[in-house]
């Protein structure tokens, strides 16, 4: 099983054309996307296959994932980052985070943007496992600085920055945690239209 991840950032970034041209490169099984808007929506007219979006509360963009095959989704509510925490929200908002679990047969995935706060990202994490203890892995925007970790769970994504805050600090904010599973391929992508690499996790069949 081959799972494409992608931060498109919003409106500026990446878009349906940038999915696709990954999708036809790599023939990923299952694609999620972070901060995928209803421009994203046309996804399956163009590649056909099911596709699902979820917006995070508040906000115009969300979690998406797609697959050729059929799939089930739940959406899980994290619980909210508060005004203490590492970097202390000052210059940016709070606002509420879902995860986006895919059931596919044999195995169940979140889809996550974790908030930028240090503590409140952790917190998330525990929250999701303890929601849905059944999940598998755990792919997407992490916003962690450090280690991250889960009880029974390995860190497989790609070892190298996936972002540039700031347009100078190379930061590894998109990873994989997963629980069992022969990894295969992890690597990161170049970043296209979008200010965060697409990650590829493979596992050994």
């Amino acid at each position: 099983m081959l799972i494409l991840s992608w931060n498109l950032l919003m409106r500026a970034g990446a878009g349906t054309e940038d999915i696709c041209r990954l999708v036809d490169t790599h023939r990923p099984d299952l694609v999620l996307l972070q901060e995928a808007t209803t421009a994203i929506d046309r996804l399956p007219e163009l590649l056909g296959g099911q596709y699902v979006r979820r917006a995070m509360p508040g906000r115009s963009h969300g979690l998406a994932a797609w697959s050729e095959s059929p799939f089930t989704t739940e959406t899980v509510s994290l619980p909210a980052a508060g005004r203490l925490d590492i970097p202390v929200p000052i210059f940016r908002s709070i606002a509420p985070r879902i995860a986006l679990v895919v059931r596919i047969p044999g195995v169940d995935i979140a889809n996550v943007h974790l908030d930028h706060g240090q503590w409140a990202n952790r917190r998330q994490l525990r929250h999701l496992l303890v929601s849905c203890p059944g999940i598998g892995m755990v792919i997407g925007d992490y916003n962690a600085l450090g280690t991250t970790t889960l009880p029974g769970f390995s860190d497989v994504g790609p070892r190298r920055p996936t972002h540039t805050a700031y347009g100078v600090i190379p930061v590894r904010l998109d990873r994989c945690l997963s629980r069992g599973g022969q990894v295969a391929r992890s690597t990161a992508l170049a970043r296209g239209n979008s200010d965060h690499r697409p990650i590829l996790v493979g596992f050994a069949a």
